[in-house]
């Protein structure tokens, strides 16, 4: 059995209030994150605008002329209530596999352009990422960061990225890494990066401070929606959907940007149920189960 986080709820003016479910991310905050606010969107309750589930948090915006704030609150801890018992956290996701070329040439020369922000302008992002992780073999380091898949935590900063917090593994063999002391100015388009425990691929180019390890072959954002897997939604992620990183090389880089351009691409994708409760009984061996057949 596995503890979830008690909720701490703060008014923040007249329009929002903030639910902290706990100080810090972890799958079990994460997951009741989801859980409540996929709840609340399902009740449909008159006067909520806006549900923003996050890390270890979530936010809701309301119309204090529709609905008070206390009613709202009511609402949100009878949720909260519901949602603290481990088989009510159930969801319905899907695996996505995400193509990556890693330590490629592009995210290579932006290591060199912007080492002057850097703490050891001597090596690339990803040996300095390897350094920091005690890998020395670089396919070592690719098979960690492919193994298993990632949670997609919560999204935001710029229009379709998405936060992944890798499941199936303990803390202390998560790959983690500072970010850059000071941002970058640029970052490509369909960029891996690391910072901390999240992996994220930026959507757009622009600003980022991650530390850049790979190039997605296909985009996780595309406003002209030609590619059957985003006739729904601009953004490929959905907050608890689970992303597998597969390695690819530079022809079959090439293959699937090709492939991208002409319309043609599809994601690798699988929908199922996910459950939080068989997930901490069992861990890494549920989680392989689940990817069975993908």
């Amino acid at each position: 059995m596995f503890t979830i986080p008690e909720t701490r709820f703060h008014f923040g003016g007249d329009e929002y209030i903030f639910a902290e479910i706990s100080k810090e991310m972890s799958a079990e905050s994460n997951f009741k994150a989801l859980a409540i606010t996929k709840e609340l969107r399902s009740r449909k309750i008159p006067g909520v605008l806006d549900i923003c589930p996050a890390n270890a948090s979530y936010l809701v915006r309301f119309n204090p002329d529709i609905i008070s704030a206390y009613d709202l609150l009511d609402y949100l801890k009878e949720i909260d209530i519901i949602k603290s018992k481990p088989a009510e956290l159930n969801l319905s996701i899907r695996i996505v596999e995400i193509p990556i070329w890693y330590d490629d040439p592009v995210t290579q020369e932006y290591s060199r352009r912007f080492k002057d922000r850097h703490q050891d302008p001597s090596l690339t992002n990803f040996e300095f990422v390897m350094k920091k992780n005690g890998f020395r073999d670089k396919e070592a380091f690719i098979e960690v960061h492919t193994t298993m898949p990632y949670l997609i935590s919560m999204m935001g900063f710029n229009p379709g990225t998405a936060w992944e917090f890798q499941l199936g593994l303990p803390r202390e063999k998560m790959i983690q890494t500072p970010k850059y002391l000071s941002p970058r100015t640029d970052t490509p388009k369909q960029a891996v990066g690391l910072g901390g425990a999240f992996t994220a691929i930026y959507p757009v180019s622009g600003p980022g401070s991650y530390q850049l390890i790979g190039m997605s072959a296909a985009p996780v954002f595309h406003k002209e929606q030609q590619l059957k897997d985003f006739k729904q939604s601009l953004f490929l992620a959905r907050p608890g959907d689970l992303w597998k990183h597969c390695s690819v090389t530079e022809s079959e880089y090439q293959r699937i940007s090709q492939e991208v351009e002409q319309g043609t691409y599809q994601f690798k994708i699988k929908e199922l149920d996910f459950s939080p409760e068989e997930y901490f009984r069992k861990g890494r061996s549920y989680i392989l189960e689940l990817m069975e057949g993908f």
